[in-house]
């Protein structure tokens, strides 16, 4: 009985081996792949919303350990009336003093968004200058009274700088993807406002297991594309997935 009882044990051990490690090959199969979803969604998440930004208005952001990649969202854009008419008639986007409105060349689509901004040729995110982060090109839309072809603003303002192409954008609150390793967490914050702080504020959960993150980015010359780069990296019960997303942002104001 001994005999068979040590037979028996030392057939489980051996049999052990080609059963478990299989199903433990499969548990790390399976949590590699999920870590890969997870980062790769949230990747996916911030290139969509970056393709849209606000030309020059994508930055960087570091607090101690943590990084954030901030940046303008932009709901509806369009073209002011720089000129007026042969008949001397429609309202021009007047550069020379404060203004309340203009009219829109063609139609654009007034935006549902609450508490909506006009910028017009937004030139940085850091200088003083053609800044909407400051405020210099930027003013409240009055959506009750905007229409199709015509911007109303909230109050006069005096716009610092005519855009070549004669373009604006709408725009809403900065949003900011901030990543925190030593938490293990990547959020989306917004709500913050224009001159806020992202670090201090509580977001959206965009992805967990996160033990880095690094944000680049690169405004670009001459063409004025700028390469906004992404790396995303994962790490749950000893699995660690690192991903990679760089995404072309047009500069054009």
């Amino acid at each position: 009985m001994i005999i068979v009882i040590v037979l028996i044990g030392a057939m489980v051990a051996v049999a052990s081996v080609f059963i478990v490690q299989p199903f433990r090959a499969f548990d790390d199969m399976k949590r590699r792949a999920e870590l890969v979803e997870a980062a790769d969604s949230a990747l996916m998440l911030m290139t969509r919303e970056v393709r849209a930004a606000l030309p020059n208005s994508v930055r960087v952001r570091v607090d101690g350990g943590r990084v954030a990649l901030e940046f303008i969202p932009t709901v509806a854009g369009g073209r002011y009336r720089a000129y007026v008419d042969g008949s001397g008639n429609g309202d021009i986007l007047d550069f020379s003093q404060s203004d309340d409105g203009f009219d829109v060349m063609g139609e654009f689509d007034l935006p549902a968004a609450g508490g909506p901004e006009v910028v017009v040729y937004n030139l940085t995110a850091s200088g003083s200058d053609g800044n909407a982060y400051l405020g210099d090109n930027r003013a409240s839309l009055d959506a009750a009274a905007s229409n199709a072809t015509y911007v109303s603003l909230v109050a006069p303002h005096h716009f610092p700088f005519a855009s070549p192409d004669q373009r604006f954008q709408v725009v809403t609150a900065p949003v900011a993807y901030v990543c925190d390793p030593a938490g293990g967490e990547l959020q989306r914050v917004e709500g913050y406002g224009f001159l806020g702080n992202p670090f201090t504020a509580s977001g959206a959960l965009a992805a967990r297991y996160v033990a880095g993150c690094q944000f680049d980015y690169d405004p670009g010359a001459g063409t004025r594309n700028g390469l906004v780069s992404a790396r995303l990296t994962l790490s749950d019960a000893g699995e660690t997935v690192s991903l990679l997303q760089q995404v072309h942002v047009l500069n054009t104001p």
